[in-house]
């Protein structure tokens, strides 16, 4: 069976930035430096990643998001009729058992939501400029939009009738994935925190709380995705990310998949899911039964929240637990995250990054073939 990703061994799409990018920020909000010279400092520091990616042996390469605060607000906040309010509180949580007190900004809806202009276009064909491989682009899923604020965030007055969001919202995305597809782009990933906090308790009786059923959610989230995607070109990857929150090395949602895992698989027309593999909290391999042929999952075995590097034996050993769930064929290899989905990036070093990207490129190679 053939796979349809660039390479069995792939990432999330952010990674931590260098000192040259945070600083340029900084100034750039400081009002020292403008647009075009923050821009100019960010191209640099992408020219070098890809660099350092393709010496890794990676073959989906990214910008790192670079170019980003968070890894939503940034592209979300250039549609029309978006506003960001304050987040929902989450004591996020850690391998040191150290609550970490974050409310990740969610997005509010004041007016029609529409695709004003390209957002990511001038992003990825800089990307696509520094590289012969696969240049991949990593945007926040359309869910966004509603989990987080619900009913609540979308005025009645301006959506009477929610299916109208839906429809536009799904209108505003596919706008953005033809103006990147018209460029040459042929691999989108779509981040996804919501559907992974759907396996939470804690966060399905928040949904609830919210006006959110947690039951019918999933069914409606994947027809909005596959809207989303809807007129892509047949040659385009089309993937989904299930993250359960990654900030300084920290979580804000466990559970395992079963609650999403046969309406996730079977009804989004997706062709890979990036799914979190890391520890104990992501539950075990048994809702990869559910996978039909044609559809990958990417197991996030080797974790970007800690800089520890897993055996070579521990990961081959999961994948062979993973096995016996579903096609070895349909599987391939990736770190659990990203290693940074906001600038503050998790605690690790740039060593202990490559190193991990390694330990996938490597294990991959030993199980897939080159």
């Amino acid at each position: 069976m053939t796979c349809k990703l660039p390479s069995r061994a792939d990432h999330v799409g952010s990674f931590l930035r260098p000192r040259s990018v945070i600083e340029a920020r900084d100034r750039r909000a400081a009002g020292e430096i403008d647009r075009a010279a923050l821009r100019q400092i960010e191209d640099e520091a992408i020219a070098e990643l890809v660099r350092w990616q393709e010496g890794l042996g990676l073959q989906a390469i990214t910008d790192g998001e670079y170019r980003r605060y968070f890894f939503h607000t940034d592209f979300l906040l250039q549609l029309d009729g978006v506003e960001e309010q304050g987040g929902i509180a989450k004591a996020f949580k850690n391998d040191t058992g150290t609550d970490v007190q974050f409310a990740p900004p969610k997005m509010v809806v004041t007016g029609k939501v529409a695709h004003r202009q390209p957002i990511q276009l001038a992003d990825y064909t800089y990307l696509a400029g520094q590289t012969t491989r696969t240049p991949k682009v990593s945007i926040p899923s359309p869910t966004m939009l509603h989990f987080r604020a619900g009913r609540d965030g979308i005025p009645a007055d301006v959506y009477p009738d929610m299916e109208d969001f839906y429809a536009d919202v799904a209108a505003a995305y596919r706008a953005e994935v033809a103006s990147l597809a018209e460029a040459g782009c042929r691999y989108i990933q779509m981040d996804d925190t919501n559907l992974a906090y759907l396996c939470d308790d804690s966060h399905r009786a928040d949904a609830k709380a919210r006006g959110i059923d947690p039951d019918a959610t999933p069914r409606r989230y994947a027809q909005l995705i596959n809207d989303s995607f809807a007129g892509a070109p047949d040659d385009m990857i089309r993937a989904v990310h299930l993250c359960r929150g990654n900030f300084r090395s920290s979580w804000a949602a466990e559970g395992g998949y079963e609650p999403v895992a046969e309406i996730m698989f079977n009804e989004l027309a997706v062709d890979a899911f990036f799914l979190e593999y890391d520890d104990p909290r992501s539950g075990d391999f048994a809702p990869l039964r559910f996978l039909p042929k044609g559809k990958t999952v990417v197991l996030g075995l080797v974790t970007t929240k800690l800089g520890e590097l897993e055996s070579r034996e521990d990961v081959l050993l999961r994948i062979e637990e993973a096995a016996k769930f579903v096609d070895i064929d349909q599987l391939a290899l990736s770190p659990q995250c990203g290693f940074a989905s906001t600038v503050h990036g998790n605690d690790l070093s740039v060593e202990q990054q490559a190193a991990k990207i390694r330990l996938v490129v490597d294990v991959a190679a030993e199980v897939w073939g080159s």
